[in-house]
């Protein structure tokens, strides 16, 4: 029975968890979780790129240790960051997509390409991080000029492990670089000052990139048995393989740190309403667009987590869960998508001056502040599902909530209750499984379409459905 590899990489952790198809069904095994922290440098704030390829290669080498049937790995992680090399030598610690210097290059961009243009190339919702600004920024510091290649942190990685040198293409989707179900813009990247030599090949989900290299094998003991893969190497192309949508009624929300609600669709939308609306279309696997919204995440409530910490308030989570839940359910709320929620912080502080800016009273306790930022995401979930109806001409009938998100019950029965339809809660692995699903058909473990692979998680993982509150909607 062969098995293969995720390797997952989120912006706080990540792991390696190993999946193997028995009787129709996916089986995952656990195998390791560590840490993803950033590092704040005087240039500013950089993710720690070489650990967390240590991390995941010493995790891939006990699962090949641990399992005789382990034939294959591949990488996933978050968007838009990315590496430069100089040969194979790597130019620094990549900057983190929270850093600072990011919004000063926007206006640069723009003066050269204005956002209605920008969207009609790349159909991408303008966020202030997105890989073209970045590069803007890299290139005004002069950080482009020893640079040969760019790879971003999925390829990067994935490079390390096997010499290939690539773009997938979901990834690739994200940089604003690309053309809209095309190849990288060769017409925008002169006006951007930007050589084609930087940007390696882009390649589709399911592409081979060959055996781990013998010196990696023998550094982390991995079997040399193993081969690399493309996946949906951005987590979310991964996650939304992961979903067990059945039919055109059903929307997701992939839901982490950040929450991506999108639909599915056959062609992207890059009409000037998708474009005002704040909506995306990004690479799917198997030629699918991931037309969708990025909203502010569980990242509101980590960050708030963490400030009440510095000052010595402990909580813990699952306890404060529990309290918001019996909170009254008038609560005061606000803009998720306020950019000023963006960068890491005092997140309580900035969300009580937002809530005071709009003449909202200030929660009275940590639990009512707690459901009221759960309940200012529904609200921005709900936002964009009536967005999705508008711009596709689809009536939703059903939520999928996967991801992390999933196991928050009271975030889910909220979702539910504001958006008026049934929540689909699950699976919490969505990621990882849509990167084992893709890996496994490539090995020829599997077979068939989205669908048929969606199946397959639909059999493995039961969810468990949310159904409005008959006094939620009066």
């Amino acid at each position: 029975m062969r098995s293969v590899a995720a390797i997952d990489l989120g912006a706080t952790s990540g792991r390696v968890i190993v999946g193997a198809v028995e009787g129709g069904e996916l089986r995952l095994r656990h195998v390791a979780r560590f840490p993803n922290t950033p590092v704040r440098l005087a240039d500013g704030l950089h993710w720690d790129v070489l650990s967390l390829y240590s991390a995941a290669m010493q995790g891939l080498g006990r699962a090949s240790r641990e399992d005789d049937e382990l034939v294959g790995a591949a990488i996933d992680s978050w968007a838009v960051d990315y590496g430069l090399l100089h040969g194979a030598r790597l130019l620094g610690n990549p900057f983190h997509y929270r850093d600072a210097r990011n919004e000063a290059a926007v206006t640069r961009v723009h003066a050269v390409v204005g956002p209605e243009e920008l969207f009609r190339r790349n159909g991408l919702q303008h966020l202030p991080f997105n890989t073209v600004f970045q590069l803007a920024a890299a290139a005004a510091a002069g950080e482009l000029d020893e640079a040969e290649q760019l790879l971003l942190v999925p390829d990067l990685l994935g490079y390390w492990a096997t010499g290939s040198r690539v773009a997938e293409r979901t990834n690739a989707s994200t940089t604003g670089l690309l053309r809209v179900g095309g190849d990288w813009d060769v017409e925008l990247l002169p006006r951007l000052a930007l050589r084609r030599s930087l940007l390696p090949p882009v390649v589709d989900p399911g592409t081979d990139l060959g055996p781990v290299l013998p010196e990696v094998a023998a550094e982390f003991g991995i079997a040399d048995r193993i081969r690399f893969s493309t996946v949906g190497s951005h987590d979310t192309a991964s996650a939304v393989v992961g979903v067990p949508m059945a039919d055109d009624g059903a929307v997701y929300i992939s839901c982490g740190t950040w929450s991506l609600v999108g639909a599915e669709l056959p062609a992207p939308v890059v009409s000037d309403d998708a474009r005002a609306a704040g909506f995306t279309n990004e690479g799917g696997v198997d030629g699918r667009t991931r037309f969708l919204k990025n909203v502010m995440g569980l990242w509101l409530l980590s960050e708030s987590v963490r400030a009440w910490e510095k000052v010595g308030e402990q909580q813990e989570l699952g306890a404060l869960l529990k309290q918001a839940a019996e909170a009254p359910a008038d609560v005061p709320t606000f803009d998720a998508n306020d950019p000023r929620l963006l960068a890491p912080g005092d997140m309580p502080a900035r969300i009580e001056a937002l809530l005071l800016e709009r003449g909202s009273r200030v929660p009275a306790s940590v639990p009512e502040f707690v459901r009221g930022v759960l309940q200012s995401l529904a609200n921005a979930y709900a936002d964009a599902v009536r967005e999705i109806e508008r711009l596709t001409g689809r009536t939703v009938r059903t939520v999928h909530l996967v991801g992390g998100g999933a196991q928050n019950a009271l975030l889910c029965q909220l979702t539910a209750d504001t958006v008026g339809v049934p929540v689909v809660a699950g699976p919490v692995e969505a990621t990882a499984i849509g990167n084992l699903l893709v890996q496994a058909r490539t090995h020829g473990i599997l077979s068939g379409d989205l669908e048929a692979l969606r199946a397959v998680t639909a059999r493995s993982f039961p969810p468990r459905t949310y159904a409005v509150r008959p006094f939620a909607r009066g």
